[in-house]
Formats: structure tokens, C-alpha cells, sequence
């Protein structure tokens, strides 16, 4: 049963917070970074623009200080400036004394208005000698505003003149742009929480049922694949989710399979050496019959011994807990003595023993006890599953840039349908005589050294040929 999260904890909630603030973020930028800047810059660009038409009427203002003009024609002549520099024109008259110069209005183009301007911009602009321009405030409106000297010759400034721009058409301009980006913004943020509820939504469902079935599978419930409706990191943690609960499923399959088979093959030996105690408890049995009966038990034991100790190594392998050794290991060398620990063996099976092995070394990077165990296994496979008299072979060579060491048999061979099976773990074509768990292990062994082992079959000549890598440096004879 799936419990419902506080809302503060729910991927939907957060996801939806997340597009929410990403859009609010960015219209907030928006809003006190761009429109300030656009406010700057449009100023910016009336006040450029008023600096280089001011400096045009300057020749017709100083003429005009050098005729007799009266006042109403300078009025005339300042609107006419005015008009066709399209600002606000103010002229002002300097009045020099011991200390800082005064400035007194003469004309204005609009004699409707009162003449103002910014005293400190008509001083910078004197004592500088020159156009001066700055965006001041104007009876508490933000004007644009360049002042210029009116001077005859080298004297200094006789008259000022103020050309002044309204900054209002800027101001309506940025209103207009400020009140459409905070309709924009609501838009988009309402857009933007219902969408990322939406989308947050359809991922949270897709983690949800990726919850779910996870905790099926802890339970140990596998349940049919999930289907993988996408491309994005979602649809590829589906599928290697689907890759796990089939590893998982294959792994427990395994495990149940292993655990009837073992019990299986224990179970036959104990109760056989069940019945042969309540057997010899019969004190009217001969010795002849005791002796045979003390021969089986000592067989079911071996078998216990060899069965425990393959389970052992399975368990092992399984868990990763095996411990392997590589090194550079002569195979002729090792193929010898693991072969004179079979004279018994040989004797009692009245079978006959080669080894082809070359004079000089065939040296293999692996695990020497490993590959003697894979030996041993080769060598009792052989004689437990072929007739007595049988000749067995053992050769070590090299090929195609591994180290080959091969136990062969003229036996009657392993029947097709069963070559493909003989490493499946517990899989025996004669269960009275093995666990079927040897050559399993010996797979896994040659698997964990980076090797193989192969079969070669045919009537009157079974072969297994054990693959390894060859030390670094030496080639293939």
C-alpha cells in the first residue's frame, strides 16, 4: 500500500514550486534589470541627441547678440530655435562680478511658462567654456538638458543658451513596457505553475509505479515488465529496472532450483546410509555382507564429502567471496602432479594415463590451485563416466595466443542432446554417478580466469580443453 506524502514532500508540489520560481525569477530579472536599462538608455539616447542638435543655432544666437535686436524679436528668434530643434529654448544673460557669476533669464520660446532651468549645468557649462549636457529635473519633471555658451570672439560668455527636452514620452514608454511585462509575468507564472503541476504530475506517477513495483520485487514479487513510454532518464531507469527484476527473477529461479536440486542429491545419500545402519544393527548379518554393506556406506560418504564441498564452492563463487591468485603457472609442470594423484584411481579403473606435454614451458596467468581443482575434475569426470580399460590423455600446449591444457577420453562420448547441458549445475546424464556439479564449477572458475572451457565430443573420444590467457611477452608456439 502506497502512503501518501505531506504536501511539502510531494515531487509534484515540488516540481510545479520548481517551474514556478524559475519563472519568476526570470521576469522578476526582467523587470529590475531590463527596464531600468531600457529607462537609461532611452535617456541616454534624447540627451545624445539634443547634444548634437544644440551646437547647430549656436552661430545664429551669437549673431543675433551682435546686432540691435530688440526683445520681441529675439523672442521671435528663440521660438523659431526652438521650433526647429524641437525643445524648449531658454536664453539667460551673465552677469560677472567678484564672485561666482549670476545668470538671469533674457528669453524663453515659451513665454507662456516660466522660464527654469538647472543653475549648477548653466555654471559647468560657463566656467567649461563649452556644451555641457545632463538629465536633471525640472519642475519635478525629468528633462533632458544641454546648456551652450553664446560668446564674440575670444571674451568670455555673454549670453546661455538652454536647449530642454520632456522626458514624459520615455516615461509613458517604460510605463507601458512595465505594465506589459507584469501582465506578461502573471501570464507566464500562472502558465508556468499550471504546466509544471501537470508535467510534475505525469513524472510523479511514473516514479510512483517505479515505487510500486520495487517494492514488489523486495517482497520477492515479480511482475511483468513496465512499460517504457520514453526516451528521457525516466524511460532508461524503466528499463534497467526491467533488466534488474529479470537478473532478479533468473537469480531467485536459480536459487529455488539450487536449493531442491542440493536437497535432492543430500537427501539420497542419507537415507541410503540410513537404511545400510538399520541394516548392520542386524547382528545375524554375515561379515561378507557387513563388508559390503561398510563398502557402500564408505562410497555414500565420499559422495557427501565431494557434494559438500562442490556446495561449498558454489556458495562461494555466488557470493564473490572466492579468492583468486594469478599467476604465471606452468601447466606441464602442474598437469604432472595433479596426474600422479590419480595413480590410484587409474589403477583400481585398470585405465592407462598419457601426457603429451612439450619440453619447454607453457606458462598461463591463473589461479595454480584453481586450475589443479579444474584439473582433478577433468581427470574424475573421465573416469567416472567411462568404461574400465578406458586410455586417458592429458596434452598442454599453446593456440592462438592462450595456454590449452585438454583431458581426453576414448569413452563412447557425450550423447548431443546432453553436450549443450553438461556445465548446468546439478544436470548428471547418470545421477548414480556424480552430482553434476563439477564441470559447473569448473566453468565458473575458468570464467573468474578470464578463460573458457570447451567440449569436443564424438563417439570414442570426448575431449574438454581448458583455455587460459598466456603470460605477457610469451607467443604461441
Amino acid at each position: 500500500m502506497r502512503l501518501s506524502l505531506p504536501p511539502a514532500r510531494s515531487l509534484r508540489n515540488k516540481l510545479a514550486l520548481v517551474f514556478f520560481g524559475i519563472t519568476g525569477v526570470a521576469f522578476a530579472a526582467i523587470f529590475f534589470i531590463v527596464v531600468p536599462q531600457l529607462r537609461s538608455n532611452l535617456e541616454s539616447q534624447r540627451l545624445k541627441e539634443l547634444q548634437r542638435i544644440a551646437p547647430a543655432f549656436t552661430s545664429t544666437l551669437e549673431s543675433a547678440m551682435n546686432s540691435d535686436i530688440n526683445s520681441r524679436q529675439l523672442d521671435e528668434l528663440v521660438r523659431s530655435v526652438a521650433d526647429s530643434s524641437d525643445a524648449e529654448v531658454t536664453i539667460f544673460g551673465v552677469q560677472r562680478s567678484s564672485g561666482p557669476p549670476d545668470f538671469y533669464a533674457i528669453s524663453n520660446s515659451h513665454v507662456s511658462t516660466q522660464v527654469d532651468a538647472s543653475a549648477w549645468l548653466v555654471r559647468r557649462a560657463y566656467l567649461a567654456r563649452r556644451i555641457r549636457s545632463a538629465v536633471t529635473t525640472v519642475n519635478d519633471e525629468r528633462t533632458a538638458q544641454a546648456a551652450v555658451p553664446l560668446r564674440l570672439g575670444r571674451r568670455p560668455p555673454e549670453w546661455m543658451a538652454v536647449y530642454t527636452r520632456s522626458l514624459a514620452d520615455v516615461n509613458d514608454t517604460v510605463s507601458l513596457i512595465t505594465t506589459r511585462v507584469l501582465i506578461a509575468s502573471g501570464v507566464a507564472i500562472l502558465i508556468s505553475l499550471i504546466g509544471g503541476y501537470l508535467v510534475a504530475g505525469r513524472l510523479a506517477r511514473r516514479v510512483s509505479r517505479l515505487e510500486l513495483s520495487a517494492k514488489g520485487v523486495a517482497a520477492g514479487h515479480f511482475r511483468d515488465p513496465l512499460p517504457v513510454d520514453s526516451g528521457d532518464e525516466l524511460g532508461q531507469l524503466t528499463r534497467t529496472f526491467n533488466e534488474m527484476q529479470f537478473q532478479l527473477a533468473r537469480v531467485e529461479g536459480a536459487r529455488r532450483e539450487f536449493i531442491a536440486n542440493a536437497s535432492h542429491e543430500l537427501r539420497t545419500p542419507i537415507f541410503s546410509l540410513g537404511g545400510f545402519v538399520e541394516l548392520l544393527q542386524d547382528e545375524d548379518l554375515d561379515e561378507e555382507t557387513r563388508a559390503e554393506f561398510l563398502g557402500l556406506m564408505s562410497e555414500q560418504v565420499d559422495r557427501l564429502q565431494k557434494l559438500s564441498v562442490s556446495l561449498l564452492d558454489l556458495s562461494r563463487l555466488d557470493a564473490g567471496s572466492l579468492e583468486l591468485n594469478p599467476e604465471e603457472v606452468d601447466l606441464s609442470e602442474l598437469a604432472r602432479e595433479v596426474a600422479g594423484e590419480f595413480t590410484p584411481a587409474l589403477t583400481s579403473h585398470h585405465a592407462r594415463l598419457e601426457l603429451k606435454l612439450p619440453d619447454d614451458e607453457v606458462e598461463a596467468v591463473c589461479d595454480r590451485e584453481r586450475v589443479a581443482q579444474i584439473m582433478r575434475i577433468l581427470l574424475d569426470n573421465a573416469l567416472r563416466h567411462t568404461p574400465e580399460g578406458t586410455q586417458v590423455t592429458v596434452t598442454a600446449d599453446r593456440d592462438n595466443g592462450a595456454a590449452e591444457l585438454t583431458v581426453a577420453d576414448t569413452g563412447p562420448g557425450v550423447p548431443a542432446p546432453a553436450s549443450g547441458r553438461v556445465f548446468e549445475r546439478f544436470y548428471t546424464g547418470d545421477a548414480a554417478r556424480g552430482s553434476g556439479l563439477g564441470l559447473a564449477i569448473a566453468r565458473e572458475l575458468a570464467d573468474r580466469m578470464s578463460g573458457e572451457i570447451k567440449l569436443d565430443s564424438r563417439p570414442g573420444r570426448t575431449a574438454f580443453t581448458l583455455a587460459l590467457p598466456i603470460a605477457e611477452g610469451n607467443g604461441s608456439a
